[in-house]
C-alpha cells in the first residue's frame, strides 16, 4: 500500500488536501494511506524513526524550516521518492530542481490539478514496480521486492539475507552467486566483498575497510579492493547526476 506525507503549516490548506486526496482515493477506487504532518520537525522526526514514505508532498513556504530545507532533510534518507511541491509561490520553482521534485504546483490546488498530478504520478510509479523488482522464494513464501527497497544483501552460510530500507530482512536459499548476477544488472549495485553486494543508492561514506549505510549498517570491504569500490562509486554519482540534468 502507498505511503503518502502530506506536510503543511496551513491548516485550510491541509484540510483541502486531505479532502481532495479522499475524493481522489474515492473516485479512482484505490487504497493508499496518508500522514499529517504541520510543520517539517514533526516529518523529519518521523524520518529518524525508521519511517519512510513513497510520495512526499510539501508546502514550501514554512516558516523557520521551508519546503526546501525539508526536501534537503527527505533526500538524505529516500534518494528516489517523489517530492511534489504545493505552494503559493512560484519563486521556488527553479529552486526546487535541486532537491530533484518531481512536481511543483501553485495553491490553491484545484481537483482537476491534482487529480491530474496524481493520475501521472502513480503511474510512473506502477511503471517503475512492474521493470525494477525481483521475485524471491522465501520461508513465507514467493515474494517480490523491489529493486530501490533492497539496502544490501549477504550471504551467511547456504542463506541469502536482503535487508531492506523498512529495516525488514528477507532469508531465502538460494545461490549467492545467482543474487549477485542478477543484481548486478542494475548500476546501482556493487559487490564489496565475497559475500556483500550494496545499493550504492544508500551509501553514506566508504573508508578503507567497510562501507556505511543510510541505515548506519556497515559492510566490509575485501583487502585491497577499497579504491576499486570508492572509483566505481564516484563513477555511479557522475553517471547519475549528468542523468538528472538531461
Amino acid at each position: 500500500m502507498l505511503q503518502i506525507a502530506l506536510c503543511d503549516d496551513n491548516m485550510n490548506d491541509l484540510s483541502n488536501m486531505v479532502h481532495l486526496l479522499d475524493e481522489y482515493k474515492s473516485s479512482k477506487h484505490l487504497n493508499f494511506e496518508y500522514t499529517v504532518f504541520s510543520n517539517g520537525f514533526e516529518l523529519t522526526s518521523a524520518l529518524d524513526k525508521g519511517k519512510l514514505f513513497d510520495i512526499y508532498c510539501l508546502d514550501i513556504m514554512m516558516p523557520g524550516f521551508t519546503g526546501i530545507d525539508l526536501a534537503n532533510e527527505i533526500r538524505d534518507f529516500d534518494k528516489i521518492a517523489p517530492i511534489l511541491f504545493f505552494t503559493s509561490s512560484s519563486e521556488f520553482a527553479l529552486e526546487s530542481y535541486s532537491v530533484r521534485a518531481t512536481d511543483y504546483v501553485l495553491k490553491p490546488v484545484s481537483k482537476e490539478k491534482l487529480f491530474l498530478t496524481f493520475d501521472e504520478l502513480l503511474e510512473q510509479i506502477e511503471a517503475q514496480r512492474k521493470e525494477n523488482a525481483i521475485i524471491v522464494k522465501s520461508s513465507d513464501g514467493i515474494q517480490k521486492i523491489l529493486i530501490s527497497n533492497i539496502v544490501y544483501a549477504e550471504v551467511i552460510g547456504r542463506n541469502v539475507l536482503y535487508h531492506l530500507i523498512s529495516g525488514k530482512v528477507i532469508e531465502c536459499t538460494e545461490s549467492f552467486s545467482a543474487v549477485c548476477s542478477t543484481l548486478l544488472k542494475y548500476e546501482c549495485f556493487i559487490k564489496t566483498h565475497r559475500s556483500y553486494i550494496v545499493n550504492m543508492q544508500y551509501i553514506d561514506i566508504i573508508d578503507n575497510h567497510k562501507v556505511t549505510l543510510q541505515t548506519l549498517d556497515s559492510v566490509p570491504i575485501a583487502q585491497g579492493k577499497a579504491k576499486e569500490i570508492k572509483q566505481q562509486y564516484l563513477n555511479y554519482q557522475m553517471e547519475h547526476s549528468c542523468n538528472e540534468t538531461k
